[in-house]
Order: C-alpha cells, then sequence, then structure tokens
C-alpha cells in the first residue's frame, strides 16, 4: 500500500515541478531551479512539522511522494539541517560539501559517458 501513495504523491510532486518549469525566466542563472529546491526545502520542513509520525502513509504520500517528485534537494536539505541541529557540524559540512561536489562532478562525467554512447 505505501507504493501507492508514494506513487500518487510522486506524481502530483512531478506535475507541481513541470508547472513551474513553465514560467518564462530569460536568465542564465537557474532561477526557477534554484526556487523551485527552496520551494521544496520550505515544504519537507512543512511537512515534518506538522504531519504526525504516527501516520506513516500521509508521510510516504507528502514526503516521499510530493516532496520527493517536486525535487530531491529537499530531502538532501532535510537531512544536512538534521545533522547541524544534531550539532554533528562536520559531518553537516562534509555531507553538503561531498553532495555538492560528486554530483557536480556526477553530471560531468555523465556527460562525458553520454559523449561516448554517441559515437
Amino acid at each position: 500500500m505505501g507504493f501507492l501513495f508514494v506513487a500518487l504523491g510522486g506524481a502530483l510532486g512531478s506535475v507541481l515541478r513541470y508547472t513551474i518549469s513553465l514560467i518564462p525566466c530569460k536568465t542564465d542563472f537557474p532561477f526557477i531551479t534554484l526556487i523551485t529546491n527552496f520551494i521544496g526545502a520550505l515544504a519537507i520542513g512543512f511537512v515534518i512539522g506538522i504531519v504526525n509520525e504516527k501516520s506513516p502513509n500521509a508521510l510516504l504520500f507528502w514526503k516521499t511522494g510530493v516532496c520527493g517528485g517536486f525535487t530531491t534537494f529537499s530531502t538532501f536539505s532535510l537531512e544536512a539541517f538534521t545533522l547541524f541541529e544534531k550539532k554533528m557540524f562536520f559531518l553537516g559540512g562534509l555531507y553538503v560539501f561531498l553532495s555538492v561536489g560528486l554530483c557536480l562532478a556526477g553530471v560531468l562525467l555523465g556527460k562525458k559517458l553520454s559523449y561516448i554512447f554517441l559515437l
């Protein structure tokens, strides 16, 4: 049953993400993505604050489904915030640094690999 809640929430989150991407924005800076990620982080913080842990289906729908479908950056933000909140500053900083660094490296590597497959 959990899969259904995640799937329905994910569908809603993805549609919301797509809708935001339709906002015209003529700039090289990725404002729409930045705004999307901020809204996702705001949403997951709100969900965690308002949805009772005794409501696992609601958490699956809102946190994993909607927020995850909208942007996984919200999950990253929650996890980093939780580490800092627990005063685990080294681990929090390391997680932020590695997440950004590795993901940027992953994009670069993925692009390079795609060129190999296109040959």
